[in-house]
C-alpha cells in the first residue's frame, strides 16, 4: 500500500501532489525547488544557494519517510539553462557524499515552476 509523506521542514506541496510517496521500501519524491520553507521564498544568493536549499528540502522529505539523500538511488535534475550546470554540481557534491553515488539525469528545460533555475527529484530506499 502506498503512503503519502509530508514534512513540515520542506515547502508544502500543491494540493495536486504529495511531497513523496512510499511504496515497497522506496520513496518517490516530487520535484524540489530552492524555496526556504521558513519564508516561502526562493533562497537568496546564487544558483548554488538555491540548489543547496532544494537538496535540503529533498533531504527533509526523505527523512520524514525514514530515508535520506544518503540513500538516494536515482536523482533527476532539471535546469532552465545549461549555464547553471557547474553551479548545481558544486552544491550537489556537498550533499551526495556516499560511496555509491545515485544514478543521475540532468536535463535543460524551457521553463520551471515559479521561474526557478533548478528543480530536483529523487528516488531513495528506506
Amino acid at each position: 500500500m502506498a503512503t503519502s509523506v509530508l514534512s513540515k521542514d520542506a515547502p508544502a506541496p500543491s494540493p495536486l501532489m504529495s511531497q513523496a510517496v512510499v511504496y515497497n521500501g522506496l520513496v518517490y519524491c516530487s520535484g524540489s525547488l530552492g524555496i526556504d520553507p521558513a519564508t516561502g521564498k526562493f533562497a537568496e544568493g546564487t544558483v548554488t544557494d538555491r540548489t543547496s536549499q532544494a537538496l535540503k528540502n529533498l533531504d527533509a522529505v526523505l527523512k520524514a519517510a525514514g530515508s535520506g539523500l544518503h540513500k538516494a538511488l536515482k536523482v533527476n535534475i532539471f535546469l532552465s539553462s545549461i549555464d547553471y550546470y557547474s553551479s548545481v554540481n558544486d552544491a550537489y557534491a556537498q550533499f551526495i557524499t556516499q560511496e555509491v553515488k545515485p544514478c543521475r539525469t540532468c536535463v535543460v528545460v524551457a521553463e520551471l515552476p515559479l521561474g526557478a533555475e533548478v528543480e530536483i527529484e529523487a528516488t531513495a530506499h528506506i
